[in-house]
């Protein structure tokens, strides 16, 4: 089994990042995909994605079958609310892991969410997202969106054993059409895919990420 590289890797943080100046889309003015409004926040940042990624994104939806189609939870997540995740999970990890040193809570934290300085949602990048049929009803994946390690016992992981099979096969179909064009998973988290970030140049093998942090999406005039 191939062990799996958590964002909290310092070869994660190693990975430079060239740039290439693509701004934000609105994925609500855009259309082409459906959202989810259960990551809501007041701003809707969670709504927008770097451009390139969202072409991807869509390419990718063309490559399911008839009848199914992405659902989008969340997008890009500013560095203020990625930095209060974090610190709250690792919190929660604290009191579990009584006495263990920072570097293990910082590693166990970032087995579900991401270190702010190396966040794939900070850059526009990533997005968190399942399968649902034409009417919007969500297809069957293991767990739910955004499940922690602790309360799915571990079946949040992309390749988790002993989920159902209808699961399983639902998430090889993401895992197909997304990897068909360009996006990686982080593999604590079926349901979590990037493009561009720097876990995306690492795991590619690249010589630096396309996207650094974002700024957070103007608010309407």
């Amino acid at each position: 089994m191939t062990d799996i590289i958590t964002l909290a890797d310092p070869r994660v943080a190693a990975v430079t990042h060239d740039e290439c100046g693509e701004p934000l889309v609105d994925l609500r003015e855009d259309g082409q995909l459906r959202l989810d409004a259960r990551q809501a926040d007041d701003e809707g940042s969670y709504a927008h994605l770097r451009v390139g990624a969202l072409r991807r994104l869509v390419r990718a939806q063309r490559l399911l079958p008839a009848g199914i189609r992405f659902l989008v939870v969340e997008g890009y997540r500013p560095p203020d609310l990625q930095r209060r995740y974090f610190e709250q999970y690792a919190a929660t990890m604290r009191q579990a892991h009584p006495g263990a040193a920072p570097e293990r809570i910082r590693e166990l934290a970032s087995a579900y969410i991401s270190p702010p300085e190396v966040a794939p949602h900070v850059s526009g990048g990533a997005v968190d997202l399942t399968l649902c049929d034409h009417t919007g009803r969500e297809l069957p994946l293991g767990t739910e969106v955004n499940a922690t390690p602790e309360e799915s016992a571990g079946a949040c992981r992309t390749d988790a054993p002993g989920i159902a099979a209808e699961a399983r096969e639902n998430r090889a179909l993401l895992r197909r059409v997304l990897t068909a064009t360009g996006f990686v998973n982080y593999p604590t988290e079926w349901w979590h895919w990037s493009y561009g970030d720097r876990y995306w140049a690492l795991l590619r093998r690249v010589p630096a990420a396309r996207y650094g942090p974002a700024d957070p999406p103007r608010p309407p005039a």
